[in-house]
């Protein structure tokens, strides 16, 4: 590849990065990226586990959750002590990943296997619940996501002893696999 080609390719990347927020970034393969809100959306209603990564001082910090989603927002219960509070109080600006349908599709040599998936990463800042009725209806939403009916029964004080968080969303993106819709026979 010529010295022109690759400054035209890394400017352009570069120009690209610039004219996003902060959260964003460029994606390499462009024909993979899910921009459609609906199918996000679908992504994050349908996945039941996300990764939560957090800064704790200058390193990263990892943590999967069971979650809910609903208005832009994700729902994670917590106990009212621990080193995610912790880090959370310090930084709550956060990264997220969750993904659906993953599936291994074996091939008859070894570096041919891939894997079908969609995923979500995004970005946003995490704020703790405080009012009991919005501390319910985030249970509710959370409960709903792994198949509970709607307005189930809470106990009050168990609800005043869960920490609950809520994580607005900045910005997200999605990907799924360059085999998705075949693999899935949608094309």
């Amino acid at each position: 590849m010529s010295e022109d080609i690759v400054k035209k390719y890394v400017i352009t990347i570069f120009t690209k990065i610039q004219s996003t927020n902060n959260y964003q970034s460029f994606m390499r393969k462009a024909n993979q990226e899910i921009t459609d809100p609906k199918t996000l959306e679908i992504i994050l209603k349908k996945a039941t586990i996300i990764r939560l990564a957090m800064i704790d001082n200058g390193m990263p910090y990892l943590l999967p959750f069971n979650f809910g989603y609903g208005g832009n927002c994700i729902y994670i219960h917590s106990a009212p002590a621990g080193k995610k509070l912790e880090v959370l109080r310090q930084n709550p600006q956060v990264c997220f990943e969750v993904e659906d349908e993953t599936a291994i599709v074996e091939a008859d040599v070894a570096c041919r296997w891939s894997e079908m998936y969609r995923s979500v990463i995004g970005y946003g800042k995490v704020e703790i619940v405080t009012g009991f009725n919005e501390k319910q209806k985030a249970l509710d939403i959370i409960m709903q996501q792994h198949g509970a009916p709607a307005n189930m029964p809470f106990d009050p004080k168990e609800i005043e002893f869960i920490v609950v968080l809520k994580l607005k969303i900045d910005s997200m993106t999605g990907k799924q696999s360059s085999n998705w819709n075949r693999l899935r026979g949608e094309g």
